[in-house]
């Protein structure tokens, strides 16, 4: 059993991934791998249909443990290191929609980890930012490839460059966040959105693909990615059922079974 990370689901299909390491959720090479796992978990767990990423009522998390990173050399960080981008990696790719709940700090990796997240709620009391570069390194879990795509490339050189914090307001306006709520609701914020994705059909992980594959790919390449796996909708419970509804009761009535 995981020591700091757990896998809760509710009976809606929505699965809290909390992080708990006393006292900042610092992010340890033990953290690292306990989230690989809980990405591996909800992604292979039928019964779940979205993710909310949650580090509890006070902190997502405050970054790194540097503490533990001082002490590696390179050698150690070289063969440890690559543990942390895949265990992001995994995140990114869980094919449901998963929302960041932001009580708190998201800073360095916990921003980093924020970003793996189709959305990001923030509490109106958050903080986000990547700091990594007042300690003489950049940020090694996606801070530098992620960041830019969901802010673009000058705004995402003024986090990284100066090394800033910004608070909820700010993170709103420059797109880093989607919503702002008050401290003690953005958990519930999520909870309610990610039920609502939940009860979606299976043609969203096809949404998810082809958005998240596609950007990564050129325009005629993407393209045809949406055509396979708009095909590839046909071949679900779903896409009959919502069809179905559409004609005999109008849009928005279907009751889907994720299949």
């Amino acid at each position: 059993m995981a020591e700091f990370v757990s896998v809760t689901t509710d009976s809606d299909g929505v699965a809290t991934v909390r992080l708990d390491r006393p006292r900042m959720n610092a992010l340890n090479t033990q953290i690292w791998g306990e989230l690989h796992e809980a990405a591996r978990q909800v992604t292979l767990d039928d019964g779940v249909g979205a993710v909310v990423l949650w580090g509890g009522p006070r902190m997502f998390a405050a970054g790194a443990d540097i503490k533990e990173m001082r002490d590696m050399d390179f050698q150690q960080f070289f063969a440890s290191g690559g543990r942390l981008q895949e265990a992001f990696a995994a995140l990114a790719r869980i094919p449901k929609v998963t929302i960041a709940a932001v009580n708190g700090y998201a800073l360095g990796g916990g921003c980093e980890l924020a970003l793996t997240a189709d959305f990001r709620f923030a509490a109106d009391d958050a903080t986000l930012g990547q700091p990594e570069i007042l300690l003489g390194v950049i940020p090694g879990a996606g801070g530098t490839q992620r960041l830019p795509r969901l802010v673009g490339t000058q705004k995402a050189k003024e986090i990284v460059y100066g090394g800033g914090m910004y608070d909820a307001a700010a993170c709103l306006q420059m797109g880093l966040v989607d919503q702002v709520h008050p401290c003690d609701e953005v958990y519930d914020r999520a909870v309610d959105a990610a039920r609502r994705y939940a009860a979606g059909p299976y043609a969203l992980r096809m949404a998810k693909k082809a958005i998240d594959e596609g950007a990564e790919m050129d325009l005629d390449s993407a393209l045809r990615l949406e055509t396979t796996l708009f095909t590839a909708c046909f071949a679900t419970e779903d896409r009959r059922i919502g069809m179905d509804s559409f004609v005999e009761n109008g849009p928005g009535k279907a009751s889907f079974t994720r299949r």
